[in-house]
């Protein structure tokens, strides 16, 4: 003791006291019977089953079943309108994207249809529309019969088993509450791989605007190359063609932002503005009808351009009917079930993790502010692929600008997906005949005007702002992604992230503060503040500086307070970090002392059963002060967080 004050050291080990496992408060832990687990693990289990089957989990989990009973003539409307409208939108694109996946125009529209039925009951958000998608049709070509382009009967039992497998992972990534693994792919990773992707779509399609006899290929630079090898075959009737659906689909774009109704205008003013609207958000069906229409009457009679009688390259015969309702194939006379998951490969996680984070972003976007239930829309897409492989289906997803146009158009319930549904399964059953007239040129013009708006330039700016460091995983992910393949690109995006984050653990920012007596120049104690928490990868680095600022400011023998207020818990490997620091101050006989240390990191220190100095008031820690450096202390010494005087601060 001195001075009058008393020497706090605390003992942070615990007594085991006697044989039957007496604990220092008292307390004696008593050990189950082997049986007891057993029993508790069965009760646990019959409760979850239980719970499952309640009433108010059947309502959470069928969201039909709440606003299904308030379903009234306004909802009806809303629904049909936008129902029309993104039915409108979804042929066209469906028979595009088709060709993206490298499958015949049919297999399109039979995954458009599926997925607006089951999304009606299990679907959170009314907003979304569930269907073919940009990114989908080109992963499901990236994993769909690698070498096999002509053999489409591969391909597309491929695509099948791909949604059937999606479907499933996905639904039980939903029943294990797997969706926090999504949040690891960080916004800066995402628009890479989007923007990537996008231009990979639009790359593949200038072979269809060009109407030019160049060899399919993997990847932009190749893409690129083959097209300009076959330059000379370029037919001007396609590429003008492709080129004026591109301006008009843009101006017609462009037009819904200056035709939205007002309720001032008068009413003929506001019926004309709903029309054009309209037009706006149909514009991709207008103008397939219009181009088929035009390559009907030129004398379209088939998809050979070299016959004489077609101006333009043509979509072809497409199967007419709906598909059957049957299991997908998983085996051919040609092709056994491994050699299919061989071809497929890493698809089989690669897809369903990309649909859960478009369905996902989607449904975000489009909350209105509500909390989105992750896991009820990971039970409603996966039950929309696999059912949608029942109808011979490739993965499908939420689609972006379906979803838009759905919002727009006044959706008001989930119910709008059934009309959508409902025009395509018409269109199948009586409009395929007339869906072979549609030049492939404006097909591609169609996934063009889709996909350029999906480049997200405009976040560069505000990621360099926010976070210079972000640029690193953004631009990874984004040349890997089209430059390599684009599942690798999102594993390099999010291991750039991780190691991101991982460096700011492993090399935490340490300030150094000097605390001096006011009437004296001598220091009286050093403060070394980390400013994150005590785990594994940093415990070596931080002794480190602690060490070093305990010789270099401290001299070897001013005491050093270790604030630990930012650490929030500890490991192993920090605690006996902790210890050999301890003992290295010990040794030189210099003062160490822990403030501030929170319950989790108390409760990890504990097992270390070594005496430390720690000081959780400023009245604590000048008595340690005092008695670790006696012979400086002649007066008050200030806490480094209360003093007003002499502090100079140094960063580590």
């Amino acid at each position: 003791d001195h001075s009058g004050s008393t020497l706090h050291r605390i003992n942070m080990g615990i007594t085991n006291k006697g044989d039957g496992g007496e604990l220092g408060g008292g307390q004696v832990k008593r050990r189950k019977a082997p049986g007891a687990y057993v029993d508790t693990a069965m009760e646990g289990l019959k409760t979850s089953v239980r719970n499952i089957f309640t009433v108010k989990t059947l309502k959470q989990r069928i969201p039909v079943t709440r606003w299904g009973p308030l379903y009234n003539l306004i909802d009806l409307e809303g629904d049909v309108v936008a129902g029309l409208t993104v039915g409108l939108t979804v042929i066209p694109q469906g028979i595009a994207y088709a060709s993206v996946a490298g499958l015949p125009p049919q297999y399109g529209l039979y995954s458009a249809f599926m997925g607006c039925f089951v999304y009606l009951f299990f679907g959170s958000c009314k907003d979304i529309t569930i269907g073919p998608t940009a990114i989908m049709a080109i992963m499901t070509h990236e994993y769909s019969g690698h070498g096999a382009d002509d053999d489409y009967e591969y391909k597309v039992m491929c695509a099948n088993i791909l949604a059937f497998l999606s479907g499933l992972i996905i639904f039980a990534s939903g029943l294990l509450n797997l969706g926090f693994l999504i949040t690891f792919i960080s916004k800066p990773v995402i628009a890479g791989f989007t923007s990537a992707a996008a231009i990979t779509i639009a790359s593949s399609q200038l072979r269809g605007l060009f109407g030019a006899q160049a060899a399919r290929a993997e990847g932009v630079i190749e893409t690129w190359s083959n097209l300009f090898g076959a330059i000379e075959t370029t037919r001007w009737q396609d590429l003008t063609l492709g080129i004026i659906c591109i301006i008009i689909l843009l101006a017609m774009r462009k037009m819904k932002d200056y035709v939205k109704p007002d309720e001032s205008d008068p009413t003929g003013k506001r019926i004309l503005k709903k029309v054009l609207f309209l037009c706006s958000v149909g514009r991709n069906a207008i103008v397939v009808i219009i181009c088929a229409i035009i390559s009907y009457a030129l004398g379209a009679e088939g998809s050979n351009p070299t016959d004489g009688c077609s101006p333009f390259c043509i979509t072809g015969d497409i199967k007419a009917g709906l598909p059957s309702f049957k299991l997908p194939e998983f085996s051919s006379s040609n092709h056994t079930f491994s050699q299919i998951m061989g071809d497929i490969g890493s698809g089989v996680a690669v897809i369903p993790l990309i649909a859960i984070l478009e369905n996902i972003a989607i449904a975000s976007a489009f909350s209105g502010g509500k909390t989105i239930d992750a896991t009820q829309e990971m039970f409603a897409l996966g039950l929309c692929n696999f059912f949608g492989s029942f109808v011979s289906s490739m993965p499908v997803t939420g689609s972006f600008s379906r979803t838009a146009v759905n919002s727009t158009s006044g959706v008001r319930t989930a119910a709008g997906g059934v009309v959508t549904g409902t025009l395509v399964v018409l269109a199948l059953a009586f409009l395929t005949p007339a869906f072979k007239y549609i030049p492939k040129a404006t097909l591609s013009a169609v996934i063009i005007c889709a996909v350029i708006f999906m480049i997200e330039y405009e976040v560069v700016k505000p990621i360099w702002r926010a976070r210079k460091v972000d640029q690193i995983p953004l631009w990874s992910s984004f040349i890997v992604c089209l430059f390599w393949k684009l599942e690798f690109g999102i594993l390099v995006g999010v291991g750039v992230n991780l190691a991101i984050l991982l460096f700011g653990i492993a090399r935490p920012k340490i300030l150094v503060h000097t605390a001096s007596r006011e009437d004296s120049n001598t220091p009286s104690h050093i403060v070394v503040e980390p400013r994150s928490g005590l785990y594994f990868p940093s415990v070596d680095y931080v002794r480190s500086c602690i060490t070093k600022a305990g010789l270099r400011e401290g001299q070897g023998t001013i005491p050093i307070v270790v604030d630990c207020s930012h650490f929030t818990g500890s490991d192993y490997s920090s605690t006996k970090g902790v210890l050999a620091l301890s003992k290295d101050f010990e040794k030189r006989r210099q003062g160490l002392i822990f403030s501030n240390i929170s319950p989790g990191v108390k409760a990890g220190l504990t097992s270390l059963n070594q005496e430390l100095n720690v000081a959780q008031t400023p009245e604590e820690l000048h008595h340690l002060l005092k008695s670790l450096l006696p012979e400086w202390v002649k007066g008050d010494v200030v806490p480094s967080h209360q003093q007003n005087g002499n502090t100079n601060g140094n960063q580590v």
